[in-house]
């Protein structure tokens, strides 16, 4: 895409700011990284990929500007305040361990040399995303080469990503290969990523998408308007259950109900070995403003009590195949997933 999500530019990460599309394009210049820190926590960015390359940026941007003197305790604060900023997308301590481990292995070798050891992690992971991307790409478009319809949930293309997508990665490669389709986009409740997000990526693309409400998946799914869907990840365990935005989980008891096929895509970076099942991952719980007022008009009666987990877990009985840049995982998945990343 012409629009970029984030890059580093000037010694400054520079990020497309989420919260105001599709109607405003305008981009937030982080200048430390308590403002990438925040960027985060806000959903100025968004995306589990995003957020790992966001946090490795933060990194290298801190470390930048931390004083010789306290270089050391400066950077033990800047990857405890990073890993703070949202908990369920794996991603961000992926990353966060990646430039944690450079640190280690150039420590010894001065301050400036650490410096520009980051910043040149951070510049590979953004590289390395955009990759991965394109291969779940190629992998991701031959399971979809006989569906015409396909429906995805919240937004896992370019925006939630460091370029290109990991769900919509796999339908821009599959328009790449000439066929023709048209993508269903769930609104996505209650940030509207796939009304506001996904949509608009959808249409700078010019791939045929209908916007509809998450209330009507069931609906088309019954009428035989769906024949797949394909959605992004925040994090997979090792026996495959999937954390992603709320709402997946439902979308995929309809898919399986209707013997639609449900494809998960996402790199390797989000897949969390050390965590056992869906049982173990993070649920993030948002402010409830975000359900009981939209664009800052409230919806609900004053006082209301409100419920925002921002993900759910779908367990991996109901995942009919994992697209990674490395290929695709089929089940047995606690065996598949430990070859796949073990390789």
């Amino acid at each position: 895409m012409a629009v970029k999500t984030i890059e580093w530019k000037n010694e400054r990460v520079i990020m497309l700011d989420q919260r105001l599309l599709p109607h405003r394009e305008v981009y937030r210049s982080c200048r430390d990284y308590v403002q990438v820190a925040e960027a985060i926590r806000a959903m100025v960015i968004r995306g589990a990929p995003a957020i790992g390359v966001a946090a490795a940026m933060g990194v290298a941007l801190g470390a930048l500007h931390a004083p010789d003197k306290r270089f050391d305790r400066d950077f033990e604060h800047i990857i405890a305040l990073l890993a703070k900023t949202r908990p369920t997308a794996v991603n961000l301590f992926w990353a966060l361990q990646r430039m944690r481990a450079v640190f280690s292995a150039e420590r010894g070798k001065g301050i400036d040399a650490v410096r520009r050891a980051l910043k040149q992690a951070a510049l590979q992971i953004f590289t390395d995303d955009i990759a991965a991307n394109k291969m779940i790409g190629k992998y991701g478009a031959p399971l979809l080469r006989n569906a015409k319809q396909i429906m995805t949930h919240c937004n896992a293309g370019a925006l939630a990503t460091a370029g290109y997508g990991t769900a919509l990665g796999v339908l821009r490669a599959l328009k790449e290969s000439g066929k023709q389709f048209e993508v269903y986009v769930n609104e996505t409740r209650p940030f509207l990523q796939g009304a506001r997000l996904t949509a608009w990526e959808l249409k700078k693309e010019k791939i045929p998408a209908t916007l509809v409400t998450d209330n009507m998946v069931g609906y088309l799914m019954q009428q035989g308007r769906i024949d797949a869907v394909v959605v992004g990840c925040d994090r997979v365990a090792a026996n495959g259950d999937v954390a992603n935005k709320i709402g997946t989980y439902t979308v995929a008891v309809l898919a399986k109900r209707h013997a639609i096929p449900f494809y998960v895509a996402g790199p390797t970076s989000s897949i969390d070995i050390d965590c056992r099942s869906g049982k173990d991952i993070p649920i993030e719980q948002r402010d409830g403003r975000e359900v009981s007022h939209i664009f800052g008009k409230a919806l609900a009666p004053k006082g209301m009590k409100v419920f925002n987990p921002a993900f759910d877990v779908t367990p991996q009985e109901l995942v009919t195949a994992i697209i990674t840049e490395c290929g695709v995982i089929n089940p047995p998945y606690p065996m598949n997933i430990r070859c796949h990343v073990s390789h």
